[in-house]
């Protein structure tokens, strides 16, 4: 109830175009569908996932630090990181992989692995409705880490019809979630929209990034409740 009350407070600070757009988009937000990059040392890769996570309403993505460090490179991402929740894994000097995946299950995620495998399934036949799904992308050279292999509970694949090994691993999120995300969207059966808890969360955050100086006005605005209260 605070976040709304404070939501409702903050919508004067922005245009009504602006406001119109953050209560439109939040509707397309999805945590059915999470996204996981371990180790990424290429920023113009990284980059390009996030955009794609948040033109299809993705709104978690877990950064995995083992021996690179995640950079944000603006001219491709053009502030989508700004729009999505991001959490990162980078407490350990090199093996973060665990971590973050232990997170994931234990916040119900399927941990799918985007590699090929001898129990891959083809991306076309993927069950989105056996639960909750965190997919896992590896970097440019290696691809994913024995370990996040070992971890993985099912692997999928794109399929391929060229010479050539596999794709770029943005073009490889771009196809995949792209795929899952339509599928998702014409489903009957599958609660994919974040909750209206969470609505209030992002949006509240949404608010916080657009409004100068917000931080000062969120003060005022508890100090003078409180005055009232």
């Amino acid at each position: 109830m605070a976040n709304t009350e404070l939501i409702e407070y903050l919508q004067r600070f922005v245009t009504e175009k602006r406001k119109e757009l953050f209560f439109n988009t939040i509707e397309h937000r999805t945590r059915y569908i999470t996204v996981a990059l371990e180790d990424i040392f290429q920023s113009q890769n990284a980059s390009a996932v996030l955009r794609t996570c948040d033109c299809l309403g993705i709104q978690d993505v877990h950064i995995i630090e083992n021996y690179n460090k995640y950079q944000v490179n603006p001219d491709v991402a053009l502030g989508a990181h700004k729009w999505l929740s991001l959490k990162k894994y980078n407490s350990k000097t090199i093996d973060n992989t665990e971590d973050a995946i232990q997170n994931l299950k234990k916040n119900g995620y399927r941990i799918i692995a985007t590699s090929p495998h001898k129990n891959e399934i083809d991306l076309t036949n993927f069950d989105l409705n056996k639960g909750k799904a965190a997919f896992l992308f590896g970097n440019e050279k290696q691809g994913l880490s024995k370990k996040a292999l070992s971890l993985a509970d099912e692997f999928v694949t794109i399929p391929m019809f060229g010479f050539t090994e596999s794709y770029n691993i943005s073009v490889s999120a771009a196809i995949l979630l792209y795929q899952l995300i339509i599928q998702l969207k014409m489903s009957k059966d599958i609660d994919w929209r974040v909750s209206d808890d969470e609505k209030n969360d992002i949006l509240l955050d949404w608010f916080m990034i657009s409004i100068r100086n917000s931080k000062g006005i969120i003060s005022k605005y508890n100090a003078n409740n409180t005055v009232l209260q």
